[in-house]
């Protein structure tokens, strides 16, 4: 008989917890486990090779608490590390296993919400350098023209509890100003990294009523599910008692004090070195 065990979430931080949060309202019996790397946090800054190296090293750690498929909630690790880990590592860790990231299923749907077929996206400096959403959106949606803006101080507003204060505001209108000045048909924007969900009301708040601000989870959670109708074997390899765990590389004090903003859930975390 096969191993069971939970669905990993990882992250390099809080934002996560985001998609987690919209994958567990969408399949709420299955059993889930989240990392969040907060001690080395923020990854958007950093180069290709290092985010590969931490990513590697918390889906190797997911696997070995019997993980089967892991998630990576995170834009950046899926952007630069997600292709080099499913197509090298993944043959000779366990073939069986799997590795999913969330800008492949955003791009899979963003493309059916544009009107005009232009559409903007709001990410970290690593997401939009590596033109992931570019690329992805050009296979299933080609038409669409995409404008992208890095807005590197959102993470650490976010972080610290202050988007909403009047200094953060300003960060935030002004970078969403220079997206939309980028590109006057823009009526889809992307939030390309899993914090910015905390946003998403203020942004819709302060873009005409004709642009659709867009976050990941849902649709995460959607290709979730139908993944997995269709993948039996691994399925199967889930455990489902509707249970989630939660790992930080942080003081566990510190992340669980800051997780249930991001959560709406309180979260009791453990420990762990990578």
């Amino acid at each position: 008989m096969k191993k069971v065990g939970p669905i990993g979430v990882f992250d390099s931080g809080y934002g996560g917890l985001t998609v987690l949060s919209d994958i567990r309202e969408r399949l709420p019996n299955y059993d889930f486990l989240y990392l969040g790397d907060n001690a080395r946090a923020p990854y958007g800054t950093r180069s290709f090779d290092v985010v590969y190296e931490y990513t590697l090293e918390a889906v190797n750690e997911l696997f070995s608490r019997g993980c089967s498929l892991v998630i990576l909630a995170c834009n950046t690790a899926s952007a630069k590390a997600l292709r080099t880990i499913q197509q090298n590592d993944l043959p000779k860790i366990n073939p069986n296993n799997r590795v999913l990231g969330v800008i492949r299923p955003t791009t899979e749907l963003i493309g059916q919400l544009t009107e005009t077929g232009h559409i903007g996206v709001l990410a970290t400096e690593g997401t939009v350098n590596s033109q992931s959403y570019v690329l992805e959106l050009l296979k299933f949606s080609p038409e669409t023209k995409v404008i992208q803006h890095a807005c590197p101080m959102w993470v650490p507003l976010i972080e610290n509890h202050r988007h909403d204060s009047v200094a953060g505001q300003l960060f935030i209108q002004e970078d969403v100003r220079i997206l939309l000045e980028k590109d006057p048909e823009i009526d889809v924007i992307v939030l390309g990294c899993t914090h910015y969900p905390i946003l998403k009301e203020y942004i819709e708040s302060i873009v005409p009523p004709s642009v659709k601000v867009v976050a990941q989870g849902k649709m995460v959670a959607q290709k979730l599910e139908e993944y997995l109708s269709k993948h039996a074997s691994l399925n199967l390899r889930c455990s489902k008692n509707g249970q989630v765990e939660f790992l930080t590389t942080e003081k566990a004090t510190e992340f669980d004090k800051k997780a249930s903003v991001f959560f709406h859930e309180n979260v009791c975390s453990t420990h762990i070195k990578l």
